[in-house]
């Protein structure tokens, strides 16, 4: 079988999860024994179809473009069995260099007129190539790739036309987190046998499909999460990818935030099999008592004050946040009687002695 898989991201190998995910759909793909030729859409010169119709009637087939999608893409397109059109969904459709591709698809169409269950289409020029859509997204629900998936569903609906399958991957960013990986690394397997499936039998297995699009995070909880993010990027005065390659942390602005984040720069591991209560008590602008129970490398937050703990921190909240972001030193901070530790110091300062790096990828818009 002979693939062409586009990929429309703008972004580079290390920031994509469209290509992220592609990568991996067309490893599946190749195991299978297909012949898949990868493009990149981002640096093909493909310009907008203007509406002329010369491809209808001067030159029959051929578009008035002389560019890469007339001297490159389309040809390879139209001797393709089976195309992915693998896009990050912007705006809730795909990008606008996809949309730009599919429109010149146009000289591929006869300009005449059929009607098909009450619907008028142009009939194909030859045969088309089966589709695959590929589309990732930051939000963490697939409702969002509803406009989308109607879209196409809609365009593949005439005669002559075949939509293979759809898989969306919802919360694309937290894909960097390594708190993820094994549920990413599930994910991109199943995205590879994906891959397989389509090869050899033109579909994708409900529990392979399952095994793509399950959750990764609590949607409440990845809102507070990002939007700490959002907040940092804005502060600091970063986009996106500064935050990523300056391994930014996220700033917590509320006690709900920072009990999301505080476990993920635990250094846990120090507790060995113990079972450990850390407490703090915050003062300041936020005034509230939280604890996490520490036990077997998992870390339990909780709002209140516990029934008794191992290390009590006392702080002013903004303080705190300072050191958990690097804004301050907590040594020094300690030294100079800032914030006060009562119970097992050595513990508190193994605790955080290599604590984990919350770096932007972790984070991303999309990302807790």
């Amino acid at each position: 079988m002979k693939v062409l898989a586009l990929n429309s991201s703008p972004r580079t190998v290390s920031q994509s999860k469209t290509e992220l995910m592609l990568n991996h759909l067309v490893r599946g793909m190749h195991d299978a024994g297909a012949e898949v030729e990868l493009k990149n859409l981002h640096g093909k010169t493909i310009k907008n179809c203007i509406g002329c119709f010369t491809c209808f009637t001067k030159t029959p087939g051929v578009c008035i473009h002389k560019d890469d999608m007339t001297n490159e893409l389309l040809p390879k397109w139209l001797k393709s069995d089976l195309v992915i059109y693998a896009t990050p969904l912007y705006n809730y459709a795909m990008n606008a260099t996809m949309k730009a591709f599919i429109e010149r698809t146009l000289p591929s169409m006869q300009p005449f007129f059929e009607i098909h269950e009450d619907r008028m289409y142009h009939p194909v020029r030859g045969k088309w190539p089966a589709v695959v859509l590929l589309s990732v997204s930051g939000m963490p629900d697939e409702g969002h790739f509803s406009a989308l998936s109607s879209h196409v569903r809609y365009l593949y609906s005439s005669p002559g036309r075949r939509l293979v399958t759809e898989i969306y991957r919802p919360a694309a960013e937290s894909m960097s987190s390594p708190f993820l990986k094994q549920r990413v690394d599930d994910v991109l397997d199943a995205t590879t046998q994906a891959g397989r499936e389509l090869i050899h039998s033109m579909e994708v297995s409900p529990e392979t499909m399952t095994r793509i699009t399950q959750p990764f995070v609590d949607p409440r909880n990845f809102t507070i999460m990002a939007n700490a993010m959002w907040k940092t990027c804005i502060s600091e005065r970063v986009t996106l990818k500064e935050f990523a390659e300056k391994k930014l942390i996220p700033r917590p602005d509320s006690l709900e935030s920072f009990l999301l984040f505080f476990p993920l720069g635990v250094n846990d591991e120090s507790v060995g099999d113990r079972k450990i209560v850390l407490q703090f008590k915050f003062t300041g602008e936020v005034e509230n008592s939280c604890y996490f129970n520490i036990e077997k490398g998992l870390v339990d937050a909780q709002k209140g004050p516990p029934a008794s703990s191992d290390i009590t921190i006392e702080t002013p909240f903004e303080l705190w946040m300072d050191i958990m972001t690097n804004k301050a030193d907590g040594g020094q901070m300690f030294m100079e009687q800032k914030y006060k530790v009562s119970g097992d110091l050595s513990l508190m300062m193994s605790l955080f002695q290599r604590p984990r790096t919350l770096c932007a990828n972790e984070s991303e818009t999309s990302t807790p």
